[in-house]
């Protein structure tokens, strides 16, 4: 995972240059997401009360929200920046994931902590610094 000030969302595929993309993610094709979101401060609690290292990409998410309660975009459809995103569904972790970053990190995030997975609706750039507004009713 590198970090990326900007990144453009392509409808219907996925964020442009993520390894899913392509489908040569370890879990292509059977499990994959268009974009995967995690909460920063989700990352800061398991951090201070795990020690595992998950600031630089270890979480092994896409978008990294601040001020967001996941758990309200659950069945809805919210803008990021440019692009318009719908839920998809909770994103737990896995074994894989302490096999490439750190033994805990299965256990760190946990079944509620390890973010969703969304869909992309219409196109467009995300930033760092773009807020999450939800849409419709």
């Amino acid at each position: 995972m590198q970090r990326r000030d900007a990144v453009a969302a392509v409808a219907g595929s996925r964020l442009r240059g993520d390894r899913y993309a392509n489908h040569a993610g370890h879990w292509s094709p059977d499990d994959e997401c268009q974009v995967t979101l995690v909460a920063g401060e989700i990352l800061d609690e398991i951090g201070d009360g795990y020690g595992v290292s998950v600031h630089e990409g270890e979480h092994r998410r896409n978008v990294v929200t601040r001020g967001v309660d996941l758990a309200r975009l659950v069945g809805r459809s919210f803008r990021v920046g440019e692009a318009v995103l719908d839920f998809d569904r909770p994103r737990p972790p896995c074994r894989y994931i302490a096999s490439i970053t750190e033994p805990a990190m299965t256990r760190a995030l946990g079944a509620r902590r390890g973010g969703i997975c969304a869909r992309i609706v219409e196109g467009g750039g995300i930033r760092v610094g773009d807020e999450i507004a939800l849409l419709g009713p």
